[in-house]
């Protein structure tokens, strides 16, 4: 088994003791679409215990330009993202357990859906799901990494409740949807999905392998159409949060 992961385990950051810790580990990754692909395939090869994949839409043939895990005959049939790359996934590595979630995540449902995860990974694509996500880990004290992308641009954020600014520390509240360009509305190159799903799935890669201190809290923008790569660095929590400074989960508990 070792010889599989013997070039991640060379990694003097992991090593064995890290590879074992991976091997052990729960992710939990909320959408399956252009990011949530490319993150499913890095910790499936990567080697995690268990994938857990939430996302209840299907393939379809313009996905196909960037979310890696599918194909033709997937849109054809017009499976089920989650199923379909689960079954590929299988093909990567069949030590890892994966169970599927064909919901949408909502109050009502995320406690029973996410429950106590190692980490979650975002691979939505609208803000009040994110909300959602970052009340219920923030609530729960379970690592999450936050990204998004749209065009050539996107964005991604570690949070470890306690420790680093929440989502709402930094975003107070959801912007308004003209204002939270998507695919949908401004296209996408598949390279600055795959970019920061990467730079979410290595944050994930040191929560699960014990490594949590060499996360920094920081944003992270890439550009690279306009060939820019920031990281801005981040102070702690924010005292003045209504969520992680005040307990005050408001998207947790408005109706869904």
């Amino acid at each position: 088994m070792d010889e599989r992961y013997s070039r991640q385990i060379l990694f003097a950051p992991l090593g064995k003791p890290g590879q074992d810790k991976i091997r052990t580990s729960h992710v939990m990754l909320i959408g399956c679409g252009a990011l949530g692909s490319t993150m499913a395939n890095t910790m499936v090869r990567a080697g995690v215990g268990k994938l857990t994949i939430v996302d209840p839409d299907r393939v379809e043939l313009s996905n196909l330009q960037r979310q890696t895990l599918f194909d033709e005959s997937n849109a054809r049939t017009s499976a089920h993202k989650a199923n379909a790359a689960a079954e590929r996934l299988k093909q990567i590595n069949s030590d890892v357990m994966i169970k599927t979630v064909v919901e949408r995540l909502s109050s009502s449902n995320i406690g029973k859906i996410i429950g106590s995860p190692d980490v979650v990974l975002d691979g939505t694509d609208n803000f009040p799901t994110r909300y959602l996500i970052n009340d219920y880990c923030v609530s729960h004290d379970i690592p999450w990494i936050y990204g998004g992308v749209a065009a050539s641009y996107g964005v991604s954020m570690p949070i470890l409740p306690g420790r680093t600014p929440c989502l709402r520390c930094v975003f107070p509240s959801p912007p308004p949807p003209e204002h939270a360009p998507t695919a949908d509305t401004v296209g996408i190159i598949a390279p600055i999905a795959h970019i920061i799903a990467s730079v979410q799935a290595a944050q994930a890669l040191k929560v699960i392998s014990g490594n949590s201190r060499a996360i920094e809290a920081r944003l992270y923008t890439v550009d690279l159409w306009e060939n820019t790569f920031n990281a801005v660095s981040l102070s702690g929590p924010e005292p003045s949060c209504p969520c992680c400074g005040a307990n005050n989960f408001e998207f947790l508990e408005k109706e869904s």
